[in-house]
């Protein structure tokens, strides 16, 4: 009889849909963690907008890094990279931008070890692109591109605008891929909270100058971390649930006509849209909610 030990199976091999959602994109960052814990390969990616970053920093084999780099910035040293713009939008993203490729480095994406597409939007031709090739900042900058807060960014060209005005969960884009199962991250899932009763977040920070025109802005408490009295909603405000509302819509849509074998989802009410300070919550409820369906899928 042999003694040889049995032959490991082989891992399964996952496409991953990553979508859009403003601040709630960074549950997405857990909702990986999970996946590789399940001992699952991630041969191929797809993202729009928050998803095209986040995955665009794991394809490049940098999400840890990214992760801690994300938990230890508040709201004031967020807010600190964002460099205003001019005429169309409220920030040009070069700081941000500047910060991020200090981090990650600045691979091309035909050199990544995994598949990778980050979709953005033509508004001229008016439909999305799929960027596959060429400088990965640039494909991920055109992805959060949001209309009215992020300049419109060029690429072979074209101006192009944030992935998720036409495929906020791009589930068409992994269809290159060899792999053996599909799996989408729904950033618009039941809420866990009636909307009225969901508190504002306070990271511990003194509110700075910025901070409290953020807030003033951008409707997330008083700038102290305070929830607010209702109040009519400031423009800011009104375009990013308008958008968020319209991304949910699309993604329904896009769920009912091309269903993936898995799909995980994020609670809409996890955060404000603009709460990017709230990394460290974020990356635990993404690990959660992928738990959660993992296990019921078993």
């Amino acid at each position: 009889m042999s003694d040889a030990a049995p032959a490991t199976p082989p891992r399964e091999r996952v496409a991953l849909v990553l979508g859009a959602g403003g601040a709630r994109g960074l549950a997405q960052i857990g909702v990986i963690e999970a996946l590789l814990a399940r001992d699952v390969e991630i041969v191929a990616v797809a993202g729009s907008s928050i998803g095209a970053l986040v995955g665009g920093v794991f394809a490049a084999n940098k999400l840890d890094a990214y992760r801690d780099w994300l938990c230890g910035l508040g709201r004031n040293a967020m807010l600190r990279l964002l460099d205003p713009g001019l005429g169309v939008s409220l920030f040009r993203g070069e700081r941000l931008l500047h910060t991020l490729r200090e981090l990650v480095g600045e691979p091309r994406i035909e050199d990544l070890p995994i598949d990778y597409t980050a979709v953005a939007v033509d508004l001229a031709r008016q439909r999305e692109v799929w960027l596959r090739r060429g400088d990965l900042w640039d494909a991920i900058r055109a992805s959060f591109a949001i209309p009215g807060i992020f300049t419109p960014h060029v690429v072979h060209g074209r101006e192009l605008v944030d992935g998720g005005l036409l495929a906020p969960l791009p589930i068409t884009a992994t269809r290159l891929s060899d792999a053996q199962r599909l799996v989408a991250v729904d950033m618009h899932g039941w809420p866990r909270r009636p909307v009225e009763d969901a508190p504002a977040a306070d990271d511990g920070e003194p509110t700075s100058r910025l901070a409290r025109w953020w807030s003033a802005h951008f409707g997330d408490g008083d700038g102290n971390g305070a929830p607010q009295a209702p109040r009519a909603m400031g423009f800011s405000e009104l375009m990013a649930r308008s958008l968020d509302t319209m991304q949910a819509q699309i993604s329904r849509v896009h769920l009912a006509l091309d269903p993936p074998d898995l799909v995980i989802r994020i609670p809409r009410d996890a955060c404000g849209f603009y709460e990017f300070w709230r990394a460290r919550e974020l990356v635990e409820l993404g690990r959660d909610c992928a738990e959660r369906a993992l296990d019921a899928a078993e």
